[in-house]
Parts: C-alpha cells; sequence; structure tokens
C-alpha cells in the first residue's frame, strides 16, 4: 500500500490517477478474503486457459506432475505441544529455545504462528521445517500449468493430490503422467491405471522392487515423458525465485494456496507472449 501511494506503475495497474487518494490497508484486507472466498485464483487460472488461442498449445493426453515445499511463515520455536507442555522460553522478546533431544511431531505439536503449517523433512539428513506443499499438473507440448493445488505437508500428500488432479483430466482416451520416483507406488500406478491414466513416473529400485515394469519402459513414450516432466522444476524455479513462493508471506492454508495458484497463473502469462503467434 505504501508502494501504491507514489509508485505510478502500481498507480495505473489499479487504475488510479495520479492525484487520486490511496485506500486504507483494510480495504485492501477486506477484498483480499472476498478473492478467497470466490475462489478466484482457481477460476483465473481457469479463464486463461480457456481462452481460444491458448487452448489451441494445450496438450489434451501428455501431461507431467510435481510437488514442492513452501517454507510457512513461522519459526521453529512456534512448534510447541499442544497440550500447553514444556520447557518456557529464555528471558526476552524472542528468547533462546533448546531443542536437541525433544522429540517433535505434527501429532503431539502445533505451530502457534501457524496452526496450518507442518513440519516436514524433504529426505533423508535434511532438517525439518515448517511448510507447506504446492502442487502442479504441467501439459508436455509447452510446458504450461493446467493444474494447481496447494496442502498440507505430509508424505502421501504429492500422490494423493496427483490422483485429485488427473481424475479432473481423465476422460474416455487415456492419458499419460510423467513424474519423479515418490510417485513410483503400487497404490498411486493402480489408482492411475484404473482411470485409464498411463504412469510415466521414474521407477524407484532402492530396495524394493518398483511398481513400473516392461509394460511401460518399453515403450518410446515412456522415455519422452521422462525427458520433459523435469521442465515442471522451471514452474517452481520461477515461482520461488521472481514469484516469492521460496517462503510464503502469508499464514493460513487458504491465503497460501491463493498466493500459489496466482503465482502459477503468472508464470503461465509470462510465458504465453512467447508461445503465441504474433498477429499479422
Amino acid at each position: 500500500m505504501e508502494q501504491l501511494d507514489y509508485n505510478l506503475l502500481f498507480r495505473w495497474f489499479v487504475g488510479l490517477s495520479m492525484d487520486a487518494p490511496v485506500w486504507d490497508a483494510s480495504s485492501f484486507s477486506k477484498n483480499r478474503d472476498r478473492l478467497l472466498e470466490g475462489d478466484v485464483a482457481q477460476r483465473f487460472l481457469v479463464a486463461v486457459l480457456e481462452q481460444p488461442r491458448v487452448t489451441a498449445l494445450l496438450s489434451s493426453e501428455h501431461f507431467s506432475v510435481d510437488g514442492t515445499l513452501v517454507a510457512a511463515w513461522a519459526s521453529a520455536k512456534s512448534f510447541k505441544p499442544r497440550d500447553g507442555s514444556g520447557p518456557p522460553a529464555g528471558p526476552g522478546r524472542n528468547g533462546e529455545q533448546d531443542f536437541h533431544g525433544i522429540q517433535r511431531s505434527n501429532e503431539t505439536h502445533a505451530s502457534t504462528t501457524d496452526p496450518d503449517a507442518r513440519l516436514f523433512r524433504k529426505g533423508p539428513g535434511k532438517e525439518a521445517k515448517l511448510c507447506f506443499m504446492g502442487h502442479v499438473l504441467m501439459e508436455n507440448r509447452h510446458g504450461l500449468v493446467v493444474e494447481v493445488a496447494t496442502t498440507r505437508a505430509t508424505g502421501t500428500a504429492e500422490r494423493e493430490t496427483a490422483l485429485d488432479m488427473l481424475d479432473r483430466r481423465g476422460g474416455r482416451a487415456p492419458i499419460t503422467v510423467g513424474g519423479d520416483k515418490n510417485y513410483d507406488t503400487r497404490g498411486f500406478v493402480a489408482e492411475c491405471r484404473a482411470m485409464k491414466v498411463v504412469p510415466h513416473v521414474a521407477q524407484n529400485t532402492s530396495g524394493r522392487r518398483s511398481a513400473i515394469d516392461g509394460r511401460t519402459t518399453r515403450h518410446p513414450g515412456y522415455a519422452i515423458s521422462q525427458v520433459i516432466r523435469k521442465r515442471i522444476e522451471e514452474v517452481f524455479g520461477w515461482a520461488k525465485s521472481i514469484g516469492g513462493q521460496a517462503r510464503s508471506r502469508f499464514r493460513g492454508l487458504p491465503r497460501v494456496g491463493f498466493a500459489f495458484t496466482l503465482t502459477a497463473v503468472a508464470y503461465n502469462l509470462v510465458r504465453l507472449p512467447k508461445l503465441l503467434p504474433k498477429p499479422a
């Protein structure tokens, strides 16, 4: 709101003249709540994809799916026992706390700053952080985002959300979906095949047998999907470095999800001028 008071580009974008008074920040907060209630970010994504010139660019058969972590606007110090127990913090407004030797989990603890955030570890040897999980379904022809979702961070959220997004894309004709090793589970593969979705996911052979066998890997399309699916990292890279989604500036799943979806729409809008043919 401070920028809006003196930045001419901001004033032009929202339709304010040079000398028009800027509305109060509380009015902006109330309008943001209306945007959340109306699911405007999701409707904005659909409206962009339904433009005839954009629809012609989209693949209706081949997709890729992946998820990424979005750090919550909450510190590890706010992750406290749900029953109010635990050692008190040190003196001062931001007193020190020692977590060594203390077992903390999402079942027994919650963040007092953002109760929707979950403590999650990206992989073995990685530190656990309070975060959310953003999910994207990308079409493989031009790498545009066609489905977006934001959930609490859990070990199964990526696969569960992927199935929900694929279910909305499924139809009579079979489609394919590329994914990394995290999606190589018997449950996910079986659910995909039941929905007429061919799972072109990477094989996870670390200590167990992969759910993807030669029936899938022998086709040339499997190798193509494995190459193209990596482009989904471009979406996450842009969203975090340019779109500010490395760490959310909002609290609560609805607001974090609204910002993540809006950033995915912005990614499409930045890409489209390079893909659409220039008018004669």
